[in-house]
């Protein structure tokens, strides 16, 4: 099987978007205490850097990983956490980031878990959104780019472990 890859979004267009949505991070939590930020690994792992970066306020820097697609290309029954956070999430704003919210079912398992520790706040961001491709129902509240569909890479998002290093997204086509 070939792999054909096409060029979605170029370097330059994701840098400015990103530094827009910080923007749009940075007002809504102004005048409250910086949010405790968690990179959902290993896809948001570029995007999340280059976001915080523009915060002009220290936001608490914590990580998860969460298995769901292995080496396929669609998301498994099987959804494994492999890294929680590291701190208490009870009380504080807690801003989730993630590469690509698709079916939802990754999301909501994220924001129910991080729900039950009574943070003050809870809210997500992800670089992408399929929202024509849900199977739950989700709200993304700061969204770098809507997608219809294609399997995208880049930019931290990958097929069987390979193209996060891509600076700009890139649609996998399978020949």
């Amino acid at each position: 099987m070939g792999e054909v890859l096409r060029e979605v979004l170029g370097e330059a267009v994701v840098a400015a978007r990103v530094a827009e949505l910080a923007a749009e991070v940075a007002r809504h939590y102004d005048g409250a205490d910086p949010p405790v930020a968690i990179c959902v690994l290993k896809g948001a792992v570029y995007f999340f850097t280059d976001l915080t970066r523009h915060f002009p306020f220290s936001p608490q820097l914590e990580f998860v990983r969460i298995a769901s697609y292995g080496a396929g290309t669609a998301p498994g029954a099987d959804l494994r956490f492999l890294v929680d956070v590291e701190c208490s999430l009870e009380g504080r704003h807690v801003l989730v980031v993630e590469d690509i919210v698709d079916t939802g079912r990754t999301t909501a398992r994220l924001l129910a878990t991080f729900s039950a520790r009574k943070p003050k706040s809870l809210r997500m961001c992800a670089l992408i959104d399929k929202p024509l491709r849900r199977e739950v129902d989700v709200h993304v509240d700061f969204v770098g780019f809507t997608s219809r569909d294609g399997y995208l890479i880049g930019y931290g998002m990958d097929y069987a472990e390979r193209y996060r290093q891509l600076r700009g997204v890139w649609e996998m086509q399978f020949a």
